[in-house]
């Protein structure tokens, strides 16, 4: 007794089954890929605070890696309003691309989590402080940690529309106090407005 006497049908089911083999390989694939053998330049994972070794920065800068570090997030909730563990978010920055083995080496070695690539670092940077979520608890600046030559003033630079808002409250304090003289301003955003003094120095002195 054959199954498929028809020959369409013995045709139909030979397609279907190398579309079933072809499917599987690419799972398995991808599984790899997933693993051990997927490599870039940028990645990131998280470490709670209840289950890192008290030293892992100083067992991070041992691996010698250019890496940056959020601010505790200890005031973050889920969904449905109830707080998340307190946190942080590590980035990871390399010049050559590393691989995913690599990497969870490095993350396992203080009791982190999973990583993954980060596909945007400045962005991940301005989420440290939660930046660009107004809705999402804030997190100051000042308590990012950089590592290993990490250029965090690189990444924290400022958007245009940010360049021009703190221009216009410089020209608004100006006005509102009477100044005319750059240097005044100058000392004045040294000692109070560390944002202000920033954008002075980029747009005036480079």
């Amino acid at each position: 007794f054959m199954p498929y006497k028809d020959p369409e049908k013995r045709r139909e089911n030979d397609r279907l089954r190398k579309v079933k083999a072809r499917a599987k390989i690419k799972k398995e694939s991808s599984e790899e890929t997933a693993g051990g053998d997927m490599r870039a330049r940028a990645w990131t994972f998280i470490v709670y605070p209840e289950s890192a070794p008290e030293n892992w920065r100083e067992v991070l800068d041992s691996q010698h890696v250019t890496w940056a570090c959020s601010p505790l997030h200890d005031k973050d909730v889920n969904a449905t309003g109830e707080p998340k563990k307190p946190h942080w978010h590590i980035l990871l920055s390399f010049t050559g691309k590393k691989s995913y083995s690599q990497i969870w080496a490095i993350s396992e070695g203080i009791c982190g989590t999973r990583p993954q690539v980060c596909h945007d670092q400045k962005g991940l940077v301005r989420y440290f402080t939660h930046r660009d979520n107004p809705e999402k608890a804030q997190y100051k600046q000042s308590d990012i940690e950089a590592h290993g030559g990490f250029d965090l003033e690189e990444y924290l630079k400022p958007t245009a529309s940010e360049c021009m808002a703190l221009q216009d409250e410089m020209i608004e304090w100006c006005f509102e106090n009477d100044i005319t003289e750059f240097w005044v301003l100058k000392i004045y955003a040294l000692r109070e407005r560390p944002d202000w003094s920033a954008e002075l120095s980029r747009s005036c002195f480079q």
